[in-house]
């Protein structure tokens, strides 16, 4: 399958190798062509990895994957915007404002969500947000925490999700932890958990946690 990964920080790179390793193809897109970072990627990926611009990579993948920086998440995708109608958009951005220091502030909470404001953007795309609560090496290798731990899906499209449950089985999360939350107004809670999850990462001191739900009788 063709992948279009929107983002060349360590989410995309991350994300554009483990799709690479399994036999995908994937094109890394940035603001610029020739990006450095991309085109370094590219170069070192393997045979299935190219790098372009983001309107060559929305137009490159069957799959668009946004890995850009939440604050810049709705431009970047709106570079390639005339490739996005029917194509699922698989959104792991987080909206995070760093300028004040640490920890960020959320960009948008309570009542909006990155994710929907990508689904109004671009009505036609069938936009899924999920991966956004663990950091970048635990999305592609979620054995690097033991035992069961819970990945969430927000979107409005059924068989949208499904094609991303797919996907993040491939990854190695499991059927019971892939948690079904509804639709992308569901994306607000993810979203906003990132205020606990860089406090938590600031208690712990590592990235290698997550989330295990367990349900009383």
């Amino acid at each position: 399958m063709r992948f279009g990964v929107l983002g060349t920080g360590v989410v995309g790179r991350t994300l554009g190798s483990k799709l690479v390793g399994l036999g995908h193809e994937v094109t890394m897109g940035s603001r610029t062509a020739g990006n450095a970072s991309a085109v370094t990627w590219a170069a070192s990926a393997g045979d299935g990895a190219h790098a372009g611009t983001m309107a060559d990579a929305a137009a490159f993948g069957e799959i668009v994957v946004n890995a850009t920086s939440g604050g810049g998440s709705l431009e970047a995708l709106g570079a390639g915007a005339a490739s996005l109608p029917g194509k699922v958009v698989v959104d792991v951005a987080n909206a995070l404002d760093g300028a004040s220091g640490f920890p960020p502030n959320l960009l948008v909470a309570n009542t909006d969500s990155l994710g929907e404001q990508i689904q109004r953007a671009f009505p036609e795309a069938r936009v899924v947000k999920t991966l956004n609560t663990v950091n970048a090496d635990v999305m592609v290798d979620p054995g690097l925490i033991p035992g069961g731990h819970a990945v969430f899906v927000s979107g409005n499209d059924a068989s949208a999700k499904a094609t991303v449950a797919d996907l993040l089985r491939s990854f190695g999360w499991s059927e019971a932890d892939i948690v079904d939350l509804g639709d992308i107004t569901t994306a607000r809670g993810p979203e906003m958990y990132l205020g606990l999850w860089v406090r938590l990462f600031g208690h712990m001191g590592t990235t290698h946690f997550n989330i295990r739900l367990v349900r009383g009788a």
